[in-house]
C-alpha cells in the first residue's frame, strides 16, 4: 500500500478561518461561509486543522430543520472529522503539532463512569460534535484529546473522515448483532453511509448478506463489497416475502436497519424466530409502530446502536490499515457554498454511494 505523503510543515495559524453556517433550515437549507476567529483552547484540547469531513445524513437533517433535539444555536456541523494537530493545550494527552487524527463523534470528557466502562460516545458530560459544539465543516476545529484517536500515514484523509461514521457505528451495530459465520443479515439502506459498510463488514463475518437498496446503479459495487443477494426496493415490492422465500421460511438470523420507519415493518418480519435487529438510523424522524406480540413470541431482540466508542474507532482504524476495510468515499467535493449544496442534494437524492466527503 502507498504511503501517503504528510503534508509540508505546518505554517503559521491564521487568526480567522472559513466555516459553514445554516442561515435558514429547509429543503433546500440556505447555507453560507461566514468568517470566524480561530477557537481557543481548553485545557485537554487540540486545535486541528480540518483536512476532510463526511457529509452524513444527521447533516443533512439537522440542515432541513427535522433534526432539533439538542443542535446548539448557530452550531458548526460536521462530525466525521479527519485532520492534522496544529496546536495543543499543555495537559493534550500526548498529542504533538503535525499529528494526523480522526474523532469521536462525541467530544468525551474521558473520567466520568461512562468514559471509564469505556463508552465514551454516552459521556455524561460530552456533547457530540458538530450537534452540541461546533464541528468540521470548518478549516479549523478545537476537540478534546480524549476524543482523538491517532491513524497512520497511509490512509487518505477523506477516507480517514469516514472512521468513526459511517464506518466505525457500522462497526458497533455488525458487534452487537454477534453474527456467526453462515448467519443471514439484512441490511437496509446498503448504498449509503453505514450500509454499505454494514455490507464490508458482515461479509467479513462470513455472514450471507442480504442487501436492501432503493438504487439500482448500486447493485454491482454492493455485490463486490460482500453482499450475496442485492434486493431492490420499489414501491409495492414485499421484501419480508422474498427474504423469507431465500431462506426456505426460516427468516434471517438478524437485520442491520439504517433507515427506520420507511422499512421499519418489514425489517422486523424479516427476522426468523430468536432474530437480531440492530437500529442504527432514523432517515425520517416520524413515528413507527411496534408489534409488541410479535417481539415476545418471535423471541426478537431489538438493540439501538448510537454511535462508536474508542475502543471500536481502534478497531476500524485497524481494519482500515491493513485494507480489510475499504471506507466508501463517493465523491469529495470543497468546503464551499456551491460544494455543500451539492452534497446536500446528492445525499437527499440517494445518489451517492458511501459518503460525499467535504475537503477545505
Amino acid at each position: 500500500m502507498p504511503v501517503i505523503a504528510m503534508p509540508a510543515p505546518l505554517s503559521s495559524i491564521p487568526s480567522t478561518m472559513a466555516v459553514l453556517q445554516v442561515v435558514q433550515t429547509g429543503r433546500p437549507p440556505v447555507l453560507e461561509m461566514v468568517e470566524r476567529t480561530i477557537p481557543a483552547l481548553d485545557p485537554g484540547e487540540a486545535l486541528l486543522r480540518v483536512d476532510a469531513c463526511g457529509f452524513c445524513h444527521h447533516d443533512l437533517l439537522v440542515m432541513a430543520g427535522t433534526l432539533r433535539r439538542g443542535v446548539a444555536e448557530g452550531v458548526t456541523l460536521g462530525h466525521e472529522v479527519a485532520g492534522t494537530v496544529v496546536r495543543v493545550a499543555d495537559d493534550a494527552m500526548g498529542l504533538h503539532p503535525g499529528d494526523r487524527v480522526v474523532s469521536l463523534l462525541t467530544a468525551a470528557c474521558g473520567t466520568c463512569a461512562r468514559c471509564r466502562a469505556g463508552r465514551e460516545h454516552r459521556c455524561l458530560t460530552g456533547a457530540g460534535v458538530g450537534h452540541g459544539r461546533d464541528g468540521g465543516f470548518a478549516q479549523y476545529v478545537a476537540l478534546p484529546a480524549t476524543a482523538l484517536i491517532p491513524i497512520p500515514d497511509t490512509i487518505p484523509a477523506e477516507r480517514a473522515a469516514l472512521l468513526a461514521c459511517p464506518a466505525g457505528v457500522a462497526l458497533s451495530g455488525i458487534e452487537a448483532l454477534n453474527l456467526a459465520p453462515g448467519e443471514t443479515v439484512v441490511v437496509t439502506g446498503a448504498g449509503g453511509g453505514l450500509g454499505a459498510h454494514a455490507v464490508q463488514l458482515a461479509a467479513m463475518e462470513g455472514a450471507e448478506v442480504i442487501a436492501l437498496t432503493t438504487s439500482p446503479a448500486k447493485t454491482p459495487e454492493l455485490e463486490t463489497m460482500g453482499a450475496s443477494l442485492v434486493i431492490e426496493v420499489e414501491a409495492g415490492l414485499d421484501i419480508a416475502d422474498i427474504v423469507m422465500a431465500v431462506t426456505e421460511d426460516v427468516g434471517a438470523d438478524a437485520v442491520l436497519d439504517t433507515v427506520g420507519p420507511p422499512l421499519w415493518p418489514a425489517a422486523l418480519r424479516c427476522l426468523g424466530q430468536y432474530g437480531r435487529l440492530a437500529l442504527l438510523g432514523d432517515v425520517t424522524g416520524e413515528a413507527t409502530p411496534l408489534g409488541l406480540a410479535e417481539v415476545i413470541f418471535r423471541d426478537l431482540h431489538i438493540i439501538g446502536v448510537s454511535g462508536v466508542s474508542r475502543a471500536t474507532l481502534g478497531r476500524a482504524v485497524g481494519l482500515a490499515e491493513t485494507g480489510r476495510l475499504q471506507p466508501v468515499v463517493s465523491q469529495t467535493l470543497p468546503l464551499t457554498e456551491d460544494g455543500a449544496m451539492e452534497a446536500w442534494r446528492l445525499v437527499s437524492e440517494r445518489r451517492a454511494l458511501g459518503r460525499v466527503v467535504l475537503m477545505p
